[in-house]
């Protein structure tokens, strides 16, 4: 599994051929993708990561708390294209990326552990919709993270 997470000051998704829009306030933006080997301990492992960050100003302007630390809100958007393999030629190549049957649910599954790990609602795209996604990314502070690369 990897992640784009990005510290922002609010964020939105909209699919707007679904009229679905969903805004957060002040905390992450998650891009997720999944590959064929994920497993529930790789998504486990990554919310657990996602939520203990410490990428939060404390009160000395010091980034030493987590999203949890400062009640802030999670935005988890699908994103196969974090996969890319640009070594041959200029078209990507997303052949490491789950297939949509298996990494939408996979991506439920992944959302639902966020919100445990988080104890409240983490705000979600539409798996394979068209998504327009805003965000005000907040320093800038921006972190991928891979659950196959320690």
């Amino acid at each position: 599994m990897r992640a784009v997470v990005q510290r922002v000051s609010h964020a939105s998704v909209s699919v707007p051929a679904e009229n679905h829009e969903v805004s957060v306030g002040a905390g992450l933006l998650v891009l997720a993708a999944f590959e064929d080997s994920d497993s529930v301990a790789d998504m486990q492992w990554m919310a657990k990561k996602i939520c203990a960050l410490r990428i939060f100003d404390d009160e000395n302007g010091v980034m030493n708390l987590s999203v949890t630390a400062v009640g802030g809100d999670i935005l988890c958007v699908s994103q196969f294209t974090l996969y890319a393999s640009t070594v041959k030629g200029n078209r990507p190549s997303y052949v490491k990326a789950a297939k949509p049957e298996i990494s939408r649910p996979l991506y439920g599954k992944f959302c639902s552990i966020l919100e445990e790990q988080l104890g409240k609602p983490v705000g979600r795209g539409i798996f394979g919709a068209d998504m327009k996604v805003s965000l005000l990314n907040d320093g800038p502070v921006t972190i991928i993270i891979d659950s196959k690369i320690t």
